[in-house]
């Protein structure tokens, strides 16, 4: 197997396999039946609208994923993806309430609004990392906890807010600013955001591959150092990569926003900012493997409601969902480890054949012969560079 593979396949499928067995073996101990339980599951996937639910899932963890990932590429942890999207997402929700506008631009609007906080937000976090060498996990840990806060006021009656029988909301979205979606009858409706999400997915792959920027990112995530020797502000970099993450992140919440609630409510869903951390991590930070990742995700999230009608608790596939997390990255050190032996062999090989003696023509007799040459200082040339080479190769190894 090549290298390639074994890195970018080998290790996912040890890890979702070791999760499986993992999974499986705590079933057998509760007293279930593992094949029962993955039967059920795959079963539910054609029922009802859960493969719609999963695909509309799938499209959220994807967002949050790419947006954890970006900051990945510069060695950046982005921890507050999830005071990001959420208060960009009420922000957004406000405006979009507040105003009324031809179809297509309130749309825009919308997702501008949730852009720029977004942005904003992880500009914050952005200016102390570059100018005060604040790290950026303490500074976005805290800055989610004061998101709550303005959150909190945000949506009061007595500000943005309205009440909805027990609940308070934002002012609910008109219909010129909803994104459509694709009905498919009793099967649900899929976001119209999904394809944003592949669109930003397509975006991530190519600004990364075939930008002068996406390797100027890479490389100052690799070594600011060095990058700075080639002309790469170092801390530019770090600025716009926080905040392109957050602008990312902006964008977490508007697929169920804009596809389905049409207001932000204190009920809103939250933890898609920490979902998106292990979805980058089990996709690699890689575009294809993000998506993997969010629709496994997603799978375990939907099709595990129905573990309950077989008397199976729904609770194994948070189990699955975590232990995969940590397999991955187990899988990927075995991997990276395994790559980095080979190489120093092949290196200690390659070094042990350059060092091959071969003595000067017409003094010596073929190698490895231990026959005496004419210039050798003990008599024996052949056999003295035969040993050198080797105490040469030792050293190598």
């Amino acid at each position: 197997m090549s290298g390639w593979l074994r890195g970018r396949l080998l290790a996912p499928v040890l890890a979702v396999l070791f999760s499986a067995l993992l999974c499986g073996a705590a079933l057998l101990v509760s007293g279930d039946a593992p094949g029962t339980a993955l039967r059920v599951m795959f079963s539910q996937v054609g029922q009802g609208s859960t493969a719609v639910d999963i695909v509309n899932s799938a499209a959220v963890y994807y967002l949050s994923g790419l947006a954890v990932a970006l900051g990945f590429q510069m060695k950046l942890f982005n921890i507050g993806v999830e005071g990001q999207f959420r208060l960009a997402a009420c922000v957004a929700a406000i405006v979009g309430g507040a105003w009324v506008l031809p179809p297509v631009l309130h749309t825009v609007v919308i997702m501008l609004v949730a852009v720029l906080v977004g942005a904003g937000w992880a500009g914050v976090a952005a200016l102390l990392k570059a100018y005060r060498g604040v790290s950026e996990v303490i500074s976005t840990i805290m800055l989610n906890a004061i998101s709550t806060g303005v959150i909190a006021y945000l949506i009061r009656p007595d500000t943005f807010g309205v009440l909805e029988g027990n609940n308070i909301s934002t002012k609910p979205i008109e219909p010129s600013g909803q994104f459509p979606g694709i009905s498919l009858g009793d099967r649900g409706t899929v976001f119209g955001m999904v394809f944003v999400a592949a669109a930003l997915g397509f975006g991530y792959w190519f600004m990364l591959g075939r930008t002068r920027f996406g390797f100027e990112l890479k490389a100052s995530g690799e070594s600011p150092t060095a990058a700075a020797a080639g002309g790469v502000n170092a801390r530019r970099m770090t600025v716009l990569a926080l905040l392109l993450s957050g602008a990312v992140a902006g964008l977490v919440g508007l697929p169920e926003l804009l596809g389905r609630d049409y207001a932000y409510t204190l009920n809103s869903p939250q933890g898609y900012g920490f979902t998106g951390i292990a979805i980058a991590l089990l996709g690699r930070n890689n575009p294809v493997g993000i998506a993997a990742g969010s629709l496994l995700w997603a799978f375990l999230d939907k099709a595990a409601l129905a573990l309950d009608n077989v008397g199976v608790p729904r609770e194994i596939a948070v189990i699955m969902q975590g232990v995969t997390v940590i397999s991955v990255v187990i899988a990927y050190e075995i991997v990276r480890r395994y790559e980095l032996a080979a190489q120093r062999r092949r290196v200690a090989s390659e070094a042990s054949l350059t060092l091959t003696p071969a003595g000067p023509p017409g003094t010596a007799g073929p190698p490895g012969t231990g026959e005496p040459g004419a210039a050798g200082p003990s008599g024996t040339a052949g056999s003295g560079a035969a040993a050198a080479s080797s105490e040469t190769a030792g050293e190598a190894r």
